[in-house]
């Protein structure tokens, strides 16, 4: 039995940009051994759509040269210009369209355009930007984006911008680091809200968190995050933020990288795919049976030996399974929460 799954995260779209062969079409297409999806693996696993994310990095720095926490030093990177933001942002929402004109995936602004997309066999994508540099603070290129099928925004990663704060990567450390949303970032809010674009809270400071919360009336919703009482991250989340997201009646992905995972905080392998079952247990605890859903961080991250890649889902699906979840309360997990939310946050 294979049971279709929604990702919350990758950063596909990143590692196809960095490829330095220009076929980047036919690599994610055709297969791409060396990345964490691509079109063959996602359809043989039953991955039916996920959000694609971009992510702003300095242009010449690779991802692991700048995410990883021990090179960071628990501290944030420095901001990034707006133009080189839009530059990078754009090359891989470039790529993204690319593919959309391939037959590759389709890209979706709605829960309904999504399960259009899986009823023809199309890969299901949503774009999303992690982290606002590429938008200004008079939102021009927000209308823009918008009109291009962008549908869900990280307001920071985690690094400072103009509208609010990122969490630094520590371990043993509450996320309650550093100041909230700015004027332009609280309104920032408010337009997403009226427009339809889903707000993710992963990698935004608690104040920054509160903030959003006091200025929105959609759902709260962390795509990649886990649960910080079993790994005590900056980048999880803590009981207050939890309880939070359940009174929203929104939802968080299980994030599947190590170093989120474990509690010993170590982006390392070797781990048993138990210690997931374990977060999402604490999730279904604290969020209900509709807010738990999966944000893989794909091609951004180290994932767990068991999992590797992509193809390694219905491994994580059968261990819930296994753990006595009902088949339905899988299905939740795997696909039908996240398309709750885009309905109720997108349309």
């Amino acid at each position: 039995m294979t049971i279709p799954f929604f990702d919350g995260h990758n950063d596909t779209l990143l590692r196809l940009v960095d490829d330095p062969r220009s076929n980047k079409v036919e690599l994610f297409t055709e297969g791409m051994a060396e990345a964490h999806i691509d079109l063959p693996r996602a359809t043989s696993a039953g991955m039916v759509g996920g959000f694609f994310a971009m992510f702003p990095p300095p242009l010449k720095a690779s991802l692991s040269d700048i995410s990883t926490p021990a090179k960071a030093a628990g501290q944030l990177p420095p901001e990034l210009d707006i133009a080189e933001a839009q530059r990078s942002t754009n090359a891989m929402a470039a790529l993204m369209f690319q593919l959309e004109r391939a037959g590759s995936l389709k890209v979706c602004r709605t829960a309904a355009e999504i399960r259009a997309a899986m009823t023809s066999g199309t890969l299901a994508a949503i774009y999303h930007h992690e982290g606002a540099e590429a938008i200004d603070t008079d939102f021009n290129a927000l209308e823009v984006l918008y009109a291009a099928g962008f549908r869900s925004l990280g307001i920071t990663w985690s690094r400072a911008n103009a509208f609010g704060t990122g969490v630094p990567f520590r371990h043993g450390v509450d996320p309650d680091i550093g100041p909230g949303l700015s004027d332009a970032g609280k309104e920032l809010v408010r337009v997403c809200d009226r427009m339809g674009i889903m707000i993710d809270l992963s990698h935004l400071n608690a104040a920054g968190f509160r903030d959003v919360a006091a200025n929105s009336t959609k759902p709260l919703v962390a795509t990649h995050s886990n649960v910080h009482a079993i790994c005590p991250s900056t980048r999880n989340l803590v009981d207050w933020q939890l309880a939070a997201i359940r009174e929203s009646g929104g939802v968080v992905g299980l994030n599947y990288a190590t170093g989120f995972l474990r509690p010993d905080g170590k982006m390392e392998p070797d781990m048993e795919i138990e210690l997931m079952v374990r977060h999402v247990d604490a999730l279904v605890e604290a969020l209900g049976e509709d807010g738990v859903a999966l944000g893989s961080d794909f091609d951004g991250a180290t994932m767990p030996a068991p999992i590797k890649d992509v193809t390694g889902v219905p491994k994580l699906l059968q261990a819930l399974l296994d753990k006595g979840y009902g088949e339905g309360l899988v299905r939740k997990i795997a696909l039908e929460n996240w398309l709750g939310v885009v309905g109720r946050t997108m349309g």
